[in-house]
């Protein structure tokens, strides 16, 4: 698959919202039901307008994104039929180009991105007992060590 990064467009937002909401399904089955509504809300309102860098496939369609906050990532999602790909890699990779330093924070009960981060070098700085809502799902703090 060739992938080329890019910059989110406005026109793009329900698709992101949408790819989203695959990625989560794929990845994140220990959300409640409620509460993975309540970010699916949010993220409905907040996705569209958010700078976020995109991995495109070959027609220039979104097959990942993530947004990239000074040097932390604040996201990243790959829509499922591109997971092992090498998008999640390539926009990693992206990420440490204009931010060599890059942290991170991940769902510790997501370990298949967990063991992603790892292999790819981040090591694990810290651990918050709930997410940053406040809610009961534990993050592991990660920054990239070369």
């Amino acid at each position: 698959m060739v992938i080329s990064i890019r910059r989110s467009r406005p026109e793009e937002g329900e698709r992101l919202v949408s790819l989203w909401c695959r990625s989560v399904d794929a990845t994140h089955d220990f959300l409640s039901i409620g509460y993975r509504a309540e970010l699916e809300e949010q993220v409905s309102s907040f996705l569209p307008v958010a700078p976020l860098w995109v991995a495109a496939n070959e027609q220039d369609e979104p097959v990942g994104f993530m947004l990239l906050t000074e040097g932390h990532m604040d996201a990243l999602f790959i829509d499922p039929v591109a997971r092992g790909s090498g998008v999640g890699k390539r926009l990693v990779e992206h990420a440490l180009a204009l931010a060599p330093d890059l942290t991170t924070d991940v769902n510790e009960q997501n370990e298949q991105a967990v063991g992603f981060y790892l292999k790819l070098g981040f090591v694990v700085t810290g651990r918050s007992e709930n997410d940053d809502a406040g809610k009961p799902y534990p993050l592991l703090h990660l920054r990239y060590k070369e």
